[in-house]
């Protein structure tokens, strides 16, 4: 199975901006925009580039 770069980051930003959206329900918008969501972001974009590299090393010889 062949995937680009677009993708791949499409669901994942889908879920964190669900998940953003969902969250101003619980909290105020103003902390989930300034505070929670940069994490995921940060969260998010880490642990795409070390599951990329563990794809690359599985899919080696």
């Amino acid at each position: 199975m062949e995937y680009d770069f677009t993708r791949s980051v499409a669901p994942l930003v889908a879920i964190v901006a669900v998940a953003a959206v969902a969250l101003t329900a619980v909290m105020t918008p103003s902390t989930v925009f300034t505070m929670v969501l940069p994490s995921m972001i940060v969260f998010s974009v880490v642990a795409f580039f070390f599951g990329m590299k563990h794809g690359e090393f599985r899919a080696g010889p």
